[in-house]
């Protein structure tokens, strides 16, 4: 009878688990079992990270809006007050990118919406 070799589907989950921890420090790189409860903290924080950046990036846009509102002579909150009263429907975000790069077009807004 030949020799029946065992254990492919075994290694190559091995193998995929220790390639996802390259990089890893010390034997949670290199160890199964030290791996594998790497990786489980890492998920999780990798899940919690992608949520926070959309918090500190939404963070980082109020500031700039309101470094540039107060440049303006005018508030964030009154600012923002003011745009949903006039129905201008610019998010954050881009009012953030035209205070950084597009100050004057930034200005119209403001003087349109005062």
């Amino acid at each position: 009878m030949t020799r029946v070799k065992r254990g492919t589907i075994a290694h190559k989950k091995r193998e995929r688990l220790l390639k996802t921890t390259k990089g890893f420090r010390w034997g949670r790189k290199s160890k199964e079992r030290a791996a594998k409860e790497a990786l489980l903290h890492a998920w999780s924080s990798a899940f919690k990270g992608r949520k926070e950046k959309k918090r500190d990036y939404r963070a980082l846009w109020n500031v700039k809006v309101n470094a540039a509102a107060r440049g303006e002579g005018t508030k964030y909150s009154a600012l923002i007050h003011a745009l949903k009263l006039k129905g201008v429907k610019l998010d954050r975000k881009i009012l953030a990118d035209l205070a950084e790069h597009e100050p004057g077009v930034f200005k119209k807004i403001v003087e349109f919406v005062k």
